[in-house]
């Protein structure tokens, strides 16, 4: 049975409420005895086990005086007891605060003491940043994977210890029938405060109500059928609520059962994880499959005369790519019936080949103001133009605001369910993002067009202004110089009054090439590759967006938790040689 939108999420018996903590009491009466989540490759504990777990977690923590609206930390790598811990806390009406674990060290600092947090769940591999914290103290810390520092620097509750303690205690109070009782925890209550790791180089606070992020569940679940014991692998941080909205509470409304991969798989560790797994659905960034494409598609086209020959003809390249998109498909595990595709834009080319392989994928279009999700889908929506990002999704609104009179394009704003409560201790950046009537104003640029698709052309913050007047969208030349298959990743930046382009080049490919050769035939070899790149970019672009230079960087660029490059640390191009 999927809600549909209508003011409130309807159901055909009750109104469902809008918190996690009905979610997942009422998947626990649905789904009791199916598997419900655990790391890859291991035993997972069921929708019953799950639900004791995070009561009892919540009952230790709330008589160790965690009360509602306390601010709980999670610093952490994805697993089990990362969920637990979260679901634990706000089912007492505590708020969330998860941190990327990625954040430097001084960034975890500045975010632990701003939040004043009651309670840290951490893991061995974040503990480092927390030696030398000297913020407001924390009460408990509690270590996730059990790890102890051997040195005595912090003194961390062993998880282990912790549940067995809490699950002891509760199976004895309602053996007792003395079941706790919790606080009342509404739809607008805080569920979380999340910390952007945006391009923009300002990190704010989001804070999302339990209404925000189910609203947005219930919303994606419409977008394809899940039925219960379909197996969704997580490959992206929760701490993110890309992965956290799509691929933790979805799946959980749905009876599916999610699967750890642990750590940051390599494309040989995805492949055997997916073997054992058989996912129905991964979420996870462009560059997963922007890398396979290229590492794996790409290479055996440009290394055959005939295959190069047939791709030339849309039939023969179709094909070709069916072949491909089924050998592609083998790689995931056979069973994949979504992979979605978010966080950052889909490079065209590798999107057109997801098309004509007839591989399964959905574009997804959000920011954490919105939960994330303000477009995508659905599935087997045929108006889907390439390069959008689908319709928006059922309960939001969208719409361009002073759209340019001959393109459309404008800045995209959203209206929904799940746009944020603002952000924390920042009122004068929440009226400036969200207006009086609650449109959310998401600082990108696009359009829709005539079927109803959402385009996204690039941040307004990124938008290069020309000494002519002329507006460049750097992401649109990016894309082109992305696709080729010696190419990571690059940045268009504003070089003194010309564009001009930092490329970081795939190392690997590079070596293969100029094998043998000394060092100094290989630096021609890259200037040799990159100016022919140039050239035919420039032939496909218009005038003023043609490039002046291309250069070599020669280590990767900072990026985000999505992948997304962090631009301000590159601005004015002041870093070129």
């Amino acid at each position: 049975m999927v809600p549909n939108y209508r003011g409130i999420f309807m159901t055909d018996g009750p109104a469902v409420r809008m918190t996690l903590n009905y979610i997942i009491d009422s998947s626990k009466a649905r789904f009791g005895d199916l598997a419900a989540i655990g790391m890859a490759q291991e035993e997972p504990i069921t929708y019953e086990e799950f639900h004791d777990r995070i009561c009892a977690l919540a009952t230790r923590m709330y008589q160790e005086g965690v009360r509602k609206g306390d601010h709980i930390a999670i610093l952490a790598e994805n697993s089990h007891n990362w969920g637990t811990a979260y679901l634990a806390t706000v089912r007492i009406g505590a708020v969330g605060v998860p941190i990327l674990p990625d954040l430097p060290e001084a960034d975890v600092h500045h975010i632990l003491n701003e939040m004043n947090v009651k309670v840290l769940f951490t893991t061995q591999r974040q503990m480092d940043k927390i030696y030398d914290y000297r913020g407001e103290p924390i009460a408990t810390v509690v270590s996730l994977d059990d790890y102890q520092s051997a040195e005595g620097l912090l003194q961390a509750t062993l998880y282990s210890d912790f549940l067995s303690e809490a699950l002891a205690d509760y199976r004895e109070k309602l053996a007792l029938d003395e079941a706790p009782e919790f606080p009342e925890v509404g739809e607008e209550d805080l569920a979380s405060i999340l910390y952007t790791s945006g391009t923009s180089g300002f990190s704010k606070a989001v804070m999302l109500s339990h209404k925000n992020l189910t609203s947005n569940a219930y919303a994606a679940s419409g977008l394809l059928e899940v039925k219960p014991g379909s197996v969704f692998l997580s490959i992206l941080p929760m701490s993110h609520t890309y992965e956290f909205t799509t691929g933790f509470v979805l799946p959980l409304l749905m009876g599916a059962r999610i699967a750890y991969a642990g750590k940051t798989p390599t494309p040989a560790i995805l492949q055997n994880l997916c073997a054992y797994e058989k996912p129905f659905a991964i979420f996870a960034v462009p560059l997963v499959l922007e890398k396979i494409y290229k590492k794996r598609v790409l290479p055996k086209i440009e290394k055959s005369r005939l295959l190069k020959t047939i791709c030339k003809y849309k039939a023969g390249r179709k094909f070709i790519y069916r072949k491909i998109g089924k050998k592609l498909l083998d790689f995931f595990g056979g069973n994949l019936v979504l992979m979605g595709v978010g966080g950052a834009s889909l490079n065209p080319d590798v999107e057109q080949f997801l098309i004509e392989s007839d591989f399964p994928y959905l574009v997804g279009y959000g920011l954490t103001e919105s939960a994330p999700l303000i477009a995508g889908g659905p599935a087997g929506d045929k108006t889907i133009a390439l390069g959008s990002a689908g319709k928006p999704i059922p309960g939001v609104e969208v719409r361009i605001d002073s759209p340019d009179p001959d393109t459309g394009v404008g800045e995209i704003c959203a209206c929904g369910p799940n746009i944020m409560n603002g952000y924390y201790n920042d009122p004068d950046a929440t009226s400036e993002t969200i207006s009086s009537d609650g449109w959310l104003f998401t600082g990108d640029l696009g359009l829709i067009d005539e079927l109803g698709n959402l385009h996204i052309k690039g941040r307004s913050k990124n938008v290069i202004v020309l000494a002519n007047g002329e507006n460049v969208y750097p992401e649109v030349i990016e894309h082109r110089l992305n696709a080729y298959h010696w190419v990571v990743e690059s940045l268009v930046v504003d070089n003194n009054g010309k564009l001009a382009a930092w490329i970081y080049p795939d190392y690997e490919s590079i070596d293969e090439a100029t094998e043998g050769q000394s060092r100094l035939q290989r630096k021609q070899y890259i200037e040799t590759l990159m100016e022919k790149m140039r050239k035919e970019v420039n032939s496909s672009l218009p005038k003023a967006s043609k490039l002046a230079e291309i250069y070599e960087r020669r280590e990767p660029f900072i990026k985000t938790a999505t992948h997304k490059i962090k631009r301000y640390l590159y601005d004015g191009g002041s870093n070129i040689a």
